[in-house]
C-alpha cells in the first residue's frame, strides 16, 4: 500500500513539473488555501477536544472537593465515632442529602475496597461494584496525591471515576470516596458543528476568492515572461530586432529585460561586424578572381609583344602579314579582358527594376536566335504567355542557361538541347534540358556559388548571376542532373512583378 502511495506521489510531482509556470502558480495558490483551511479546521477540532477534556477534568475535581467538604462537615457534626466501622451509620441518611445538594452520585468504600454506602437508588445498585479492584487500591496507595482517576469509554461516551481517601478530623484515612463522572459533550459538540459550518462557509468564499486572485496574480506574474518569450522567439539574426519595453516591471523581470535588451545590442553589433567582415571577404575574393582572370590573357599578350619585338624586320617581305597576325592576336587578348570585365560587371549589377508586359515565348525565341547550333530546339505549349519582366534580364537568364548546356555536350555523339516555356498557375516556367555530361553529386551543392566552375575555361559567374536575377523577382531556380545522361535547369518567374526590396 505504501509503495502505491509513493508511486502516486511521484506521478503527481512529474505531472506538476510538466505544467506551465502560470499553471504552477495557480495550482500552488489554490493548494495553499485548501491546505490552510484543512489545517485550521483540524486544529479547531483538536483544540475543542482538548478544552472539553480540561473542562471535565476541572469539573470532576471541583465536584470531588465539594463532596469531600460536605463529608468532612458531616464527620465533624456526627455523634458516632469517626471510624471505618461507623461510616455506614454516619452517612445512612446524610449521603442522600449530600448527593441531592451537590447533584451528583457517589459511593463510599472501606479501606479494603468493600462497598459501605452508595447514594444511588436501590434499583441501580446492580450496576455498582461492591468490591474495588486490587489495581485501583494499589494505584491509590502509590499516588503521591492520594488520588486516582480512572478513565473509560462506554457506548461512545467518556467515563471517569475518581478515588480519594476520606480522612477523620486527625487526617487519618477511614474510607474511600468514589465519584463516578460521565462526560456530556452534547452541547459543545453542537457548538463545534455550528462553528465548523460557519467556518466552512467562510472557507468556501475564501476558496472562490483564491481562485479569482490566483488567476489574476498568475496572469500578472507570467505576462511579462510571456512578452519576453515572444520577443525571443521573434529574434532573427538577419534583421533588426525590437527591444522589450515593460512599464514598472518587478526587480527580477527588470533585470531579465535589461539582459535581453543588452543581448539585442550586442547581437546587432555582432551582426554588423559579421556583415562588414563578409563584405570585405567577398570583395577580397572578387579582387583575387579579377586579378587571376586578367592575368590569364596578359601573359600571352606579353609573350606576343616580346616575340614580335625580337622577330620584327622592316625589310621582311611578309612584314604586313605578320603585323596583321600580331594585331589580331592583341585584339583577341584585349577582347578576352573586355569580356572578363563585362562578366564581373554583369554579376555585380542588380537586375533592372523597370519591367514591361511582354510575351515570354517571343522573348525566349529572340534569345535563342543568337545561337546557330542545329541541335537546339524550342517548344511551347501556348502561343503567348504574358508576364511583367525585364526584357534584358530575361534574355540574360536564357542565354546563360543555354551557354551552359552547349558547354556540357561537346563530347556527346548526338547532342540535343531542348528549351521549353509553359504556364504553371501564376508562374511561367522555363526549362533548359541537355543530354550532356551531367553534374557530379559532389558539385551539386556548389553549382550556384560565384566563381565556381567545373570547366577548364570561364569564370563560374553565369549561374550565380542567373540565380541573383531570378531571386530578385521572387522566382526560383532548380535543377536535376544524372552524370552521363544530362541536366535540366528549371526557372519559375511570377507573372506579376514581385521585386525583392533592396
Amino acid at each position: 500500500m505504501a509503495i502505491i502511495v509513493i508511486f502516486n506521489v511521484k506521478i503527481d510531482i512529474s505531472l506538476f513539473k510538466k505544467l506551465s509556470l502560470r499553471s504552477r502558480i495557480f495550482v500552488t495558490m489554490i493548494l495553499l488555501v485548501v491546505m490552510s483551511s484543512v489545517l485550521i479546521a483540524g486544529i479547531t477540532v483538536y483544540q475543542t477536544r482538548e478544552q472539553q477534556k480540561d473542562y471535565h477534568r476541572v469539573r470532576l475535581r471541583k465536584k470531588e472537593e465539594q463532596v469531600k467538604q460536605s463529608i468532612n462537615y458531616a464527620l465533624k457534626e456526627t455523634t458516632y465515632p469517626t471510624t471505618t466501622e461507623y461510616l455506614g451509620l454516619i452517612f445512612n441518611k446524610e449521603i442522600y442529602e449530600i448527593a441531592d445538594v451537590q447533584n451528583v452520585y457517589f459511593n463510599i468504600y472501606d479501606l479494603e475496597g468493600q462497598l459501605i454506602k452508595s447514594s444511588r437508588p436501590k434499583f441501580e445498585s446492580d450496576s455498582l461494584s461492591y468490591c474495588l479492584d486490587a489495581e485501583v487500591l494499589n494505584r491509590l496507595d502509590a499516588s503521591s496525591t492520594r488520588r486516582y482517576v480512572e478513565e473509560n469509554s462506554t457506548a461512545g461516551d467518556r467515563y471517569q471515576a475518581s478515588y480519594t481517601y476520606i480522612n477523620d478530623p486527625k487526617s487519618k484515612p477511614i474510607g474511600i470516596l468514589n465519584l463516578p463522572y460521565f462526560e456530556d459533550n452534547t452541547f459543545s459538540d453542537m457548538e463545534l458543528r455550528e462553528f465548523l459550518m460557519r467556518l466552512g462557509g467562510v472557507y468556501l468564499v475564501m476558496f472562490l476568492m483564491a481562485i479569482v486572485l490566483a488567476y489574476f496574480v498568475s496572469k500578472y506574474i507570467t505576462r511579462s515572461l510571456q512578452t519576453i518569450s515572444d520577443m525571443m522567439n521573434k529574434t532573427d539574426l538577419t534583421k533588426r530586432n525590437k527591444k522589450i519595453l515593460i512599464e514598472d516591471p518587478s526587480e527580477e523581470i527588470g533585470k531579465l529585460v535589461d539582459s535581453y535588451n543588452a543581448m539585442i545590442d550586442e547581437l546587432e553589433q555582432s551582426a554588423a561586424k559579421l556583415a562588414k567582415s563578409e563584405r570585405e571577404q567577398a570583395w577580397r575574393e572578387m579582387a583575387k578572381q579579377v586579378a587571376h582572370e586578367i592575368k590569364n590573357p596578359l601573359t600571352p599578350l606579353r609573350l606576343s609583344v616580346q616575340s614580335f619585338e625580337r622577330k620584327f624586320d622592316p625589310e621582311d617581305p611578309d612584314i604586313k602579314q605578320k603585323v596583321a597576325e600580331y594585331s589580331k592576336t592583341l585584339i583577341q587578348q584585349i577582347d578576352t579582358m573586355s569580356n572578363i570585365a563585362s562578366a564581373f560587371s554583369n554579376f555585380a549589377e542588380m537586375p533592372a527594376q523597370q519591367n514591361e508586359t511582354l510575351n515570354v515565348i517571343k522573348i525566349v525565341k529572340l534569345a535563342l536566335d543568337i545561337f546557330h547550333e542545329d541541335y537546339i530546339h524550342f517548344i511551347a505549349e501556348e502561343k503567348e504567355i504574358v508576364a511583367k519582366l525585364d526584357r534584358t534580364q530575361l534574355i540574360r537568364v536564357v542565354t546563360n542557361l543555354v551557354k551552359n548546356a552547349i558547354q556540357a555536350v561537346p563530347e556527346v555523339d548526338a547532342p540535343r538541347i531542348l528549351v521549353s516555356v509553359a504556364s504553371d498557375g501564376d508562374f511561367v516556367k522555363i526549362a533548359v534540358a541537355d543530354n550532356g555530361i551531367g553534374i557530379a553529386d559532389g558539385f551539386k551543392d556548389k553549382i550556384f556559388e560565384p566563381k565556381f566552375t567545373t570547366k577548364s575555361s570561364g569564370m563560374g559567374l553565369g549561374l550565380g548571376m542567373v540565380k541573383n536575377i531570378v531571386e530578385t523577382y521572387r522566382g526560383s531556380i532548380s535543377f536535376s542532373s544524372q552524370p552521363g545522361k544530362g541536366t535540366v535547369f528549371t526557372v519559375r518567374f511570377p507573372k506579376e512583378t514581385q521585386l525583392k526590396s533592396a
